[in-house]
């Protein structure tokens, strides 16, 4: 086969193709157009779904500030002045329902975004504070078993503490173990292990405290955790500050 015949054989199948793809494309004109629309909308969704998102986390942001502005609102005991304009609670109780009934209000309306979870996580602190702890049960559960490791790392931490609070000891050493077989930046492994540490003490087994500060004070001898630990097993003199642990 000559050359010329050559490029001729290409030019044909070349030509075939192109006509083949005109040809189909003439047959499923309508569902080109269709699949078209799809993508298009589909893009549109995400694109405007995206936008919604942001609108919505710009809101709870500002809601979630609204609520934790309210929470660190100052206490004014009965007959002491306030300055014109100054909002006042007259107790931790009343600051902490109201606070709490704003961060469960972020959280309802827009739980799916960041500051609608860290909303729950304050209702749950909140809810504490009020002596709802059914309540705050409840939502600091919530989080804990939320995606986001640190803040779930935080929700265990405070429900390990309602445990300790409402007589549950055994519960609170199982969130502790938890927390420091799987450390945060939120919940170092050393904090949850200082905790566990001052159970110990509290429940009057100082041999099981005192094995842990001295791990931590090894592990840590120039870090605060270590330092604390450090404290804990010398602790001051009679009258100074810190605790003794002593054996029995």
């Amino acid at each position: 086969m000559d050359q010329q015949t050559k490029e001729t054989l290409k030019h044909d199948q070349f030509i075939d193709t192109t006509n083949s793809g005109i040809s189909w494309a003439s047959a499923h004109r309508s569902t080109l157009i269709t699949g078209a629309v799809v993508l298009l909308v589909a893009i549109v969704a995400v694109i405007g779904g995206f936008a919604l998102y942001n609108h919505r986390s710009e809101q709870a942001a500002t809601d979630f500030g609204a609520a934790l502005q309210a929470y660190q609102t100052p206490i004014a005991q009965p007959g002491q002045p306030v300055p014109p304009g100054v909002k006042t609670y007259s107790s931790v109780l009343e600051r902490a329902k109201a606070a709490n009934a704003m961060f469960l209000a972020v959280s309802d309306k827009y739980g799916m975004t960041h500051a609608g979870k860290l909303s729950l996580y304050f209702a749950g602190l909140t809810a504490i504070e009020a002596g709802q702890n059914a309540a705050a049960e409840t939502d600091l559960k919530k989080v804990a078993d939320g995606w986001n490791s640190d803040l779930a790392a935080l929700a265990k931490l405070s429900l390990a503490q309602l445990y300790r609070q409402t007589s549950r000891d055994s519960q609170a050493i199982d969130l502790y173990n938890q927390l420091t077989a799987k450390p945060t930046s939120t919940v170092p492994a050393g904090l949850a292990q200082l905790q566990l540490a001052e159970l110990y003490e509290s429940e009057g087994k100082p041999a099981e405290a005192k094995k842990i500060y001295a791990q931590l004070k090894d592990k840590d001898a120039k870090g605060p955790i270590g330092q604390i630990a450090q404290q804990k097993l010398n602790p001051a003199p009679a009258g100074g500050p810190g605790g003794a642990i002593q054996a029995q």
